[in-house]
């Protein structure tokens, strides 16, 4: 029996699909034809684009229905196939599901319903227009469709009318917005008097969407308004930006890697459903679902560890203090000094050595390493720590990232670093690989951040992932990751308590230029006691400024520091501003936190060094 989408929306990551008038328009039918017609007259070309968009990864297909009511028909003369185009409609989208050879239970067909007034029916009445949709939505749940996505509703009175309509009807449905960035109306309405609209007509939507709109950004601009207020799941499907007339065809210029960036954000928002409209293309749907199905997996097996059985005794972990010199420093209070260093693109090592000497003579207590920041390829940061530890005789933190290595793997590397003594890890989720230098690399996400935390405790008293004794204990002290500057500050404060009951032990954060939002962070998690080691980044240049602010996710660069930093003129002038603005920084938050870890901006040690 197939899960209802409101089940599947809470519980994962859906992908809907994009548009389907401008893929039609891209087949040389235009705007004087009844697009919903053509499920009659061209079927081979809508069940085509269905297919398009399944084989792009799409598990919601919307139906080629948008404006089949008897108001819009009526002006192609089709008044008279209101329920023949609707059965259509639905029965293209079932032949598509058919012909790619998919399991009907794990794709979900949305009949697709339009606004149905506008000014070329102004004159029709308020009981003629809930009479006619009510009729258009009754054939497309006669004909199949699992739920109802009523679309593009950008006034008061069209979200009355879905709902009013949508409580009649014997049919799941799904009340989608146009909305400006600033969450109101086409018409100055706010979204919190269309959520009073929803409560006093006792809604049953599943599910509410935002879709349209003037493209991606805005749309980010738009949820981060509402995310907060809606405890429905929430469907995102923006344009793909505004389009262009190119020789009288309106084209649309957005490229796929650039909606692919956005779509990630909605989700990190808290999304469950994302997918495109006007413009957006099968392209962009499959590169969306490359990026955006991993975290999926990721949400969906967080929990996978709790379904392990525990076979053998467990027994208690080794204290803290005894773990790893960080451990004992993090048990007894006392101030930790870190510097990030990335490991290099060869293979090596010379110079990230005795960077990390030079570091441990200067007194810092480790060193920080990433593993495929930015979704990048570098040398194993596990054969990096060692070759730090070993060689430069200061203690690294390995950053272990999930994305990489299924749950065998990830337990066979987490034992290779108890071989070895590299005992101090922070587990990272980790960037999916769209965002970095190989968008074709695939990615893994057996489990998330959370879900290893609790593998490492398994394995910090005796047993493997599976439940099997392991010959001795690891001595693994777990750090975490945190953003004292996410948009979705609810979901950061949960997942950290998600992170802290799994067994975590301390946070790195991350960079930090305003102290404010960082204070108020560890002010809502002060009763996890957990220490906070605060991110530091000397800024090297303002373009290294401009960079942070705009292409880092999880860094906020507050204006009055950009000016800062744009108000000295050389680059050495800039430097030193960068490393004033930290030193600045860490005094403000040295009352808050246990330490701090210094990033060294494009490997300069001593710039990092600079700020302690």
């Amino acid at each position: 029996m197939k899960k209802s989408i409101k089940n599947n929306l809470e519980e994962q990551i859906v992908i809907f699909d994009g548009g389907i008038g401008t893929e039609i328009y891209k087949n040389n039918f235009f705007v004087n034809t009844s697009f919903e017609g053509l499920n009659l007259s061209n079927a081979n070309v809508i069940c085509g684009i269905h297919k398009d968009y399944l084989d792009a990864g799409a598990e919601v297909i919307t139906t080629n229905s948008y404006g089949a009511n008897f108001l819009k028909l009526s002006k192609f003369g089709l008044g008279d196939k209101v329920k023949e185009i609707n059965a259509a409609a639905v029965a293209l989208a079932k032949q598509a599901i058919e012909e790619c050879d998919i399991d009907e239970k794990e794709i979900y067909i949305a009949g697709s319903v339009g606004p149905i007034k506008d000014h070329s029916v102004a004159t029709a009445s308020e009981d003629d227009c809930q009479r006619y949709l009510l009729e258009q939505v009754n054939y497309l749940a006669e004909a199949g469709a699992d739920f109802i996505i009523f679309e593009s509703l950008s006034s008061l009175e069209d979200i009355e009318r879905a709902i009013v309509v949508g409580n009649q009807a014997k049919i799941d449905y799904v009340l989608s917005f146009s909305l400006d960035r600033n969450a109101e109306t086409a018409r100055g309405e706010s979204f919190d008097y269309v959520l009073k609209i929803i409560n006093d007509l006792n809604s049953k939507t599943i599910a509410i969407g935002l879709n349209c709109g003037n493209g991606a950004e805005s749309t980010l601009a738009t949820l981060e308004n509402i995310v907060n207020k809606v405890s429905l799941p929430l469907i995102v499907q923006p344009n793909a930006g505004t389009p262009k007339n190119i020789d009288d065809r309106l084209i649309y210029m957005t490229n796929p890697e650039y909606l692919t960036t956005y779509a990630v954000r909605y989700v990190s928002l808290g999304a469950h459903g994302i997918g495109g409209c006007c413009g957006t293309s099968p392209d962009h749907i499959a590169d969306i679902t490359r990026s955006v199905k991993p975290l999926a997996k990721s949400q969906a097996n967080k929990k996978i560890s709790e379904a392990f059985k525990v076979e053998e005794e467990l027994l208690p972990e080794i204290s803290l203090q005894e773990r790893s010199k960080l451990g004992a420093k993090l048990a007894t209070g006392q101030w930790i000094k870190s510097i990030e260093i990335t490991p290099p693109r060869g293979f090596d090592l010379g110079d990230t050595i005795e960077k990390a000497r030079k570091c441990a003579e200067a007194g810092i207590d480790v060193i920080n390493i990433p593993d495929g920041p930015r979704a990048s390829s570098r040398i194993s940061p596990i054969i990096t720590a060692i070759d730090i530890y070993e060689q430069a005789g200061i203690e690294p933190v390995l950053h272990f990232c999930c994305r990489d290595k299924n749950l065998i793997s990830m337990q066979a590397d987490l034992l290779g670093c108890a071989a070895k003594d590299i005992n101090n890890i922070l587990f990272v989720t980790g960037d999916p690989p769209k965002l970095g230098d190989y968008p074709f690399a695939s990615a893994v996400f057996d489990v998330d951040s959370i879900g290893i935390l609790k593998i490492k405790e398994n394995m910090n008293r005796g047993v493997d992932f599976g439940g099997k004794k392991i010959n001795a204990q690891t001595k693994l002290v777990a750090g975490v990751g945190a953003d004292p500057n996410a948009l979705d500050m609810e979901r950061e404060l949960r997942r950290t308590r998600e992170k802290a009951a799994a067994g975590a032990e301390f946070i790195i954060t991350q960079p930090v230029f305003s102290v404010e939002p960082l204070i108020e962070f560890i002010e809502h998690i002060k009763d996890l006691n957990i220490p906070v080691i605060a991110g530091i980044w000397p800024l090297a240049s303002y373009r290294n400024a401009e960079f942070m602010k705009n292409e880092v996710p999880g860094v906020f660069v507050p204006d009055e520091i950009m000016k800062r930093m744009a108000s000295v003129e050389t680059r050495e002038e800039q430097r030193e501003m960068g490393i004033k603005i930290a030193r600045e920084c860490v005094d403000a938050i040295r009352d808050y936190v246990q330490g701090i870890q210094v990033s060294a901006p494009f490997g300069n040690i001593d710039t990092a060094l600079r700020v302690f």
